[in-house]
């Protein structure tokens, strides 16, 4: 399948997809969630392929045991992806520890004609050749071959048990050697929080976070290898501008609890035409009268408002973006395109990557587009988000003059 009739080069696709949704509802999610998947991979026809998710298992990972173990052996045993005889999968089912649990799956797939690959054993420091298909679970920290980190409880004390974290592991692929770090970073608590200032507080938290993340990868202890960062930043909107821009010409009402006077919901009215109702907002409710504003030329309208990169605009580089906001989109199998009223939508779902990786997928752009940036199943409920790809190719050549630097070649 993979590289059939194709560009030259290795063709690459990365995945990214908040699956908390398939686990809560898996009789009617899961089959079109994984029709949708296996369409792009058939599309794109990759030689390497990384799918990270993040809410593995969903709200009650416990209870949820069976369907995730379903749900591997269907991604490893499928007809789609029988030509991929490599596989690693690392999942992080550690739930009954809130120290370490992170709720992360990341998947890992080699197409059968991609000859020398390698990943990286973190403990002894060099590569090693990747052969059969293994499963990692449970304690993922014990694992030599990636590096597992929960934040700091004091990153986010509100939530007391929030799983966001990251996982990373480094690969060798067509002599170039690359990161990847799934990552699930803090949500909005609330609505009405969010909404008090510009940037919200709840950004500063994210920034404080993705920040350690990059720290982290490019510290001292390891070569420095060019990375690819996606899973679910939980990026927003900034609410502030966003309402005040939807609601230019209302007036707002602002409703608060009888007994505490704390304010619980704003209201906004359009000044004349009968005073209709614009939008209403809740700690988790974000009702706008016209969703059609999120969806109109993929909401590209509102990407001025999607701020929270630009912090990072040195050390991050992303394509631009020609899909609607990836959340929250509706729950209910029968509704492709509707958002819940519960968030004002945004791209929460990204795929990231440093200067270098990004000189890497220039080099591999010809005058046929083979660098594609967009979000799976655009008309079929694949539960609150759309999963996000990137599919490129590498280059010929395109890491032979750094091969000497990682060795790729010469280890076991």
């Amino acid at each position: 399948m993979a590289g059939k009739g194709a560009a030259p080069g290795t063709a690459v696709l990365l995945v990214t997809a908040n699956v908390g949704s398939l686990f809560d509802d898996p009789e009617n999610l899961q089959k079109n969630w994984l029709r949708e998947f296996y369409q792009v991979v058939h599309t794109h026809k990759p030689h390497f392929m990384a799918l990270h998710c993040q809410e593995f298992g969903g709200k009650n990972y416990e209870a949820s045991m069976s369907h995730v173990d379903k749900f591997v052996k269907e991604l490893l045993s499928s007809d789609a992806m029988k030509e991929y005889n490599r596989a690693r999968v690392y999942l992080d089912e550690n739930f009954k520890s809130q120290e370490h649990f992170t709720a992360l799956g990341s998947f890992y797939f080699l197409h059968e004609s991609l000859k020398n690959i390698y990943q990286f054993d973190f403990k002894a420091k060099k590569y090693k050749k990747v052969t059969g298909k293994e499963i990692y679970s449970d304690t993922l920290e014990s694992t030599p071959m990636l590096e597992k980190e929960k934040f700091p409880q004091d990153y986010f004390p509100e939530c007391k048990w929030s799983r966001k974290g990251f996982v990373r592991t480094r690969w060798c692929v067509a002599d170039c050697a690359f990161d990847l770090v799934n990552i699930h970073l803090f949500h909005d608590a609330s609505n009405l929080v969010a909404w008090e200032t510009s940037p919200s507080v709840y950004s500063g938290i994210r920034h404080k976070a993705l920040g350690y993340v990059l720290d982290r990868i490019i510290d001292q202890r390891f070569e420095n290898v060019s990375y690819f960062v996606f899973g679910d930043f939980n990026f927003r909107l900034d609410s502030k501008s966003v309402v005040e821009t939807l609601c230019t010409k209302a007036t707002m009402q602002t409703v608060r609890a009888a007994d505490t006077n704390e304010v619980v919901k704003l209201i906004f009215r359009e000044s004349d035409n009968d005073r209709k109702v614009m939008l209403q907002l809740e700690k988790k409710l974000f009702d706008y009268f016209n969703q059609e504003v999120f969806r109109d030329n993929n909401g590209t309208a509102l990407l001025e408002f999607d701020k929270e990169l630009s912090v990072f605009k040195d050390r991050l580089y992303e394509l631009d973006i020609s899909f609607p906001p990836s959340y929250p989109y509706s729950e209910d199998a029968g509704q492709g395109r509707r958002y819940m009223n519960t968030r004002c939508p945004a791209w929460c779902d990204r795929v990231l990557m440093s200067p270098s990786a990004r000189e890497l997928i220039l080099k591999s752009e010809s005058e046929e587009k083979v660098v594609t940036y967009d979000h799976i199943g655009p008309n079929v409920c694949m539960g609150d988000h759309k999963p996000v790809f990137l599919a490129f190719r590498i280059a010929p050549g395109a890491g032979k003059p750094h091969a000497h630097v990682h060795k790729c070649c010469v280890v076991q």
